[in-house]
C-alpha cells in the first residue's frame, strides 16, 4: 500500500527493538509501528524464555513475516537470536542493528525476564541476579554501546577518567537526534505482590532516566522510559494467567475504558517520540495505561 511520505516520518532511520519474539508482545506492536512510519528494524528475540512461560512460544517466521509486511519504500528488516544474561551479546546485537543500513537511529529496550520471582520472603542471590542481568544491565549495556556508535565522532580523551562529565559539542540537531526508549513497569504507584526482584529491576530503570538522560543529550540522543500499565501480551488471558480470573474482571470492569492495554497502545507513543515531532519530550518516565493508576 502507497501512503504520503508524511505518514512515513521514520523513512531513512534504523531502529534495533529488543524483546520481539512473540505477536502478541508490546516489541512487536513497537517494531510494527517503526516499520509502518517507514524505518527499517532490526529486531532481537529469546524464544527459550518463551517457551518456559504459560503463553509458550511463537513461531519465529510469522513474526518475521508481520514485521517485514509493514515495511515501506525498500526499508529492511533483520533478526538475531540472543540470551542478555550473557554481555558479550549486546555490543554484537548493537553492530548486527547497525550493519542493517549502516546506520542506527533508534533503540527500544522492550525485553523483560518473566517467571521465577516472589515475595521478599523468597529472594535469593540468583534470583535477584537472574532479573537484574537480564531487565536493567542489559538495557544499560545496550544503551552505552548504542551511544558509543551514535557518539564515535565525539570520543572522550584519553585522559577522561570514569565519572568525568561528558564534553557537550553544542545544541541538539532536533532532526539528526538519536532515541533511545527504556520499559518500566508501575513499581512505583503501588505493591507488586509476589514481584520483588521484577519491581526491583525496573525500579532502577524507572530511577536512573534523569541522569541517563542528561548524559545521552550531551551527545545528541534523547532518552524517554516508557510504563504501558497492564497491557494484555497473554498474561491475562484466562488459559494462561496465574491471577484470580474474579480479581482480574473485577479489575478490568473498574477500569476507566473497560478494557486491558492493547500492545499498540504504547507501541503508538513509542512511534510517536521516535518522529522529529517527539524531540521535546526528553527523560521523562511515561505513564501510558489508559487512567488504570488513577483506579
Amino acid at each position: 500500500m502507497s501512503h504520503p511520505s508524511s505518514a512515513r516520518p521514520l523513512q531513512g532511520r534504523t531502529a534495533l527493538v529488543i524483546g520481539v519474539s512473540r505477536r502478541r508482545g508490546i516489541g512487536y506492536a513497537v517494531a510494527v509501528e517503526l516499520a509502518s512510519l517507514g524505518a527499517s528494524v532490526f529486531f532481537h528475540h529469546y524464544s527459550p524464555h518463551d517457551a518456559d512461560q504459560p503463553w509458550g512460544a511463537d513461531d519465529l517466521d510469522a513474526v518475521r513475516a508481520g514485521i517485514r509486511a509493514a515495511l515501506h519504500d525498500g526499508a529492511l528488516a533483520g533478526d538475531a537470536s540472543a540470551d542478555l544474561r550473557d554481555p558479550d551479546t549486546v555490543e554484537d546485537l548493537v553492530e548486527q542493528a547497525h550493519a542493517l543500513t549502516g546506520r542506527l537511529d533508534i533503540l527500544v529496550c522492550n525485553h523483560a525476564c518473566s517467571g521465577g520471582d516472589g515475595s521478599i520472603l523468597d529472594m535469593t542471590a540468583e534470583t535477584l541476579d537472574a532479573f537484574w542481568d537480564t531487565n536493567t544491565r542489559s538495557t544499560l549495556l545496550l544503551t552505552r554501546h548504542f551511544a558509543h556508535r551514535r557518539a564515535a565522532t565525539t570520543a572522550r580523551s584519553a585522559s577522561a577518567r570514569p565519572g568525568d562529565r561528558i564534553e557537550k559539542a553544542g545544541p541538539v540537531d532536533e532532526r539528526a537526534a538519536g532515541r533511545v526508549f527504556w520499559m518500566t513497569s508501575g513499581q512505583g504507584q503501588g505493591p507488586m505482590r509476589g514481584e520483588v526482584a521484577y519491581a526491583t529491576s525496573k525500579a532502577a530503570l524507572a530511577g536512573v532516566t534523569p541522569t541517563v538522560a542528561a548524559e545521552l543529550l550531551d551527545v545528541g540522543i534523547v532518552l524517554n522510559t516508557i510504563n504501558p500499565g497492564p497491557v494484555n501480551t497473554g498474561y491475562l488471558d484466562p488459559e494462561t494467567t496465574d491471577r484470580s480470573l474474579a480479581e482480574l474482571e473485577a479489575w478490568r470492569q473498574a477500569t476507566p475504558f473497560g478494557r486491558w492495554g492493547h500492545p499498540r497502545d504504547p507501541a503508538r507513543l513509542i512511534g510517536w517520540l521516535a518522529t522529529d515531532q517527539g524531540v521535546w519530550v526528553a527523560g521523562q518516565v511515561i505513564t501510558t495505561d489508559g487512567g488504570m493508576s488513577l483506579t
